[in-house]
């Protein structure tokens, strides 16, 4: 069986908040990551990550490990993490291209791993002169970080149905219907009475070991993974990946996992990183009140998306303080802890600890700590490999 790496090109290198503690790979775009994505449309595992150096050591759950040394296989796919395909099965050729763009390159000879170190090749180099290139008809470019906000919704259209084409689509007793789309229940996932599904805009799929409580009202398209806990309130066109806690309003937002918002207030448009927490009245503002596009912070200066509707970007092992209030279009780096009654700056810079005018350095020694407690508290063990990587990061840290 062949194998699949996914590519980190400059462009991917720069997505803050996340790029500073994940692989483009491990982020979630429609239900699924990005590595899951291209093991479906491949037909073929993803054996490791081409991306920067200090995410050496990466490891979380069932990802593969970022390769620095050695070399990738002749026969392997090197695929370009920021292109993130349906969930079709491609096809085998040398190329494939979308919108003028190589997405992904068939190895016909082995290639050192360091050639890819610093993100600068263009994978068109990579096609023989004589390959075969095949232009695909469907999948989405994220050429900013903020597409996979804009992306979500025909994503989540598409995804839905052939993720939860073996599960069956019978509302479970008790249930409300409104709307003609089909809900998936996969099984061993937990539905209480009296939840209403609002199929009206799209599908539903709920994995397994997810549980929705009394009096929830799921807008789809909405995914659910596996093991998370959804509970009252409005969750809509959303994304929500495995063992996660939903409370009170959500609207278009992706988590990708691991992550807490276990409280009321309202987030929407949003990306959550891994293990971050929301403190209860955590609210974001997804539209500003001159109804124009919003502008964001990125590591190239603030930028503005062309989006109308964009809240936060939390990065992995963010925390927020009890009824924080953050604006349209802000960044939370990586690490932060973020509290007080004051509306926090547009963009926090990673492993900053205070409030709107007094941030200092988080401690790194003390970030350690705190991320390890809050991982066991999940059954998950913070190891010797990512404990180097998230040191690296934190020295690797952008300066808003």
């Amino acid at each position: 069986m062949s194998a699949v790496y996914l590519y980190d090109d400059a462009r991917a290198r720069r997505f803050e908040p996340f790029a500073l503690t994940r692989p483009a790979g491990e982020l979630r775009a429609g239900a699924l990551l990005v590595r899951e994505r291209w093991e479906h449309a491949l037909g073929a595992p993803v054996k490791g990550h081409l991306t920067a150096a200090h995410l050496a050591g990466f490891a979380e759950g069932d990802a593969p490990p970022v390769t620095t040394s050695g070399s990738i296989p002749a026969g392997a796919w090197v695929a370009n993490a920021r292109f993130l395909p349906a969930l079709t099965r491609l096809p085998v050729e040398d190329a494939l291209l979308i919108a003028g763009q190589v997405a992904a390159v068939r190895l016909r000879a082995a290639l050192p791993a360091s050639r890819l170190a610093g993100g600068d090749v263009d994978l068109a180099a990579l096609v023989p002169a004589d390959g075969v290139r095949k232009t695909l008809e469907s999948g989405w470019w994220a050429e900013e970080v903020w597409d996979y906000v804009g992306h979500l919704v025909p994503m989540l259209e598409q995804d839905l149905p052939i993720l939860g084409a073996t599960m069956g689509s019978t509302l479970p007793a008790g249930s409300i219907r409104v709307g003609e789309h089909p809900v998936f229940v996969e099984e061993g996932a937990i539905v209480e009475p009296a939840v209403c599904f609002d199929t009206t805009a799209g599908p539903i799929l709920l994995r397994t070991g997810s549980h929705v409580h009394a009096f929830t009202r799921l807008v789809g398209p909405l995914y659910v993974g596996a093991g998370s806990n959804v509970t009252t309130d409005r969750i809509a066109a959303s994304s929500i990946g495995d063992i996660c806690k939903v409370h009170g309003e959500m609207s278009n937002t992706i988590v990708t996992g691991h992550a807490n918002k276990g409280h009321d207030g309202f987030v929407g448009h949003s990306i959550l990183g891994r293990w971050v927490n929301l403190g209860a009245g955590t609210i974001t503002s997804n539209l500003k009140n001159t109804y124009g596009t919003v502008q964001l912070w990125t590591p190239d200066g603030v930028r503005d998306t062309g989006l109308q509707f964009l809240g936060t970007l939390f990065g992995d092992h963010a925390k927020t303080g009890i009824g924080l209030t953050l604006t349209t279009g802000t960044v939370i780096g990586a690490g932060a802890n973020v509290y007080g009654s004051q509306m926090p700056p547009k963009a926090v810079p990673p492993f900053a600890w205070g409030e709107a005018g007094r941030f200092a350095d988080y401690r790194v020694d003390k970030f350690l700590e705190v991320a390890e407690r809050m991982m066991a508290r999940r059954h998950v063990t913070l190891s010797d490999g990512m404990r180097r990587q998230l040191q690296a990061s934190y020295g690797a840290r952008w300066s808003a």
